[in-house]
């Protein structure tokens, strides 16, 4: 069974910054995903298994900074300028697969998921 850790949710002001550890049991391409109260979960960025390829969501863009550490299996987020509609709940994903295709986006295409972390953004 593949365990998920996640750490660094919190409360911030606008404009803040947090981040997000997420460690887990074996190296896997590794990604968050976040789902506010009354919304769905959504896509938020990801990482390659290597490290070498990163995705984001558009909303997210030149704000977080998705990295890994793969000899502690442990992949980062780094929110910088955050603002009130990115307060949720972030989900690490873990995925087996190893090609990449717009399926990433999908929550299917991951296999395994952390418990979730809330980040709140206000004043």
């Amino acid at each position: 069974q593949v365990h998920l850790v996640e750490s660094g949710g919190g409360l911030v002001q606008p404009g803040g910054s947090l981040r997000l550890s997420c460690t887990a049991s074996e190296r896997y391409a590794m990604g968050w995903f976040r789902q506010a109260p009354g919304k769905e979960r959504e896509f938020v960025s990801l990482s390659s298994k290597s490290g070498g390829t990163t995705y984001y969501a558009d909303s997210v863009q030149g704000r977080f900074t998705i990295s890994r550490d793969n000899a502690k299996n442990t992949v980062y987020l780094q929110a910088n300028n955050l603002k009130p509609e990115d307060t949720a709940v972030y989900y690490c994903a873990a995925s087996r697969a190893t090609t990449y295709t717009t399926d990433i986006y999908s929550q299917h295409w991951y296999d395994y998921w952390g418990q979730g972390t809330q980040v709140t953004v206000s004043s």
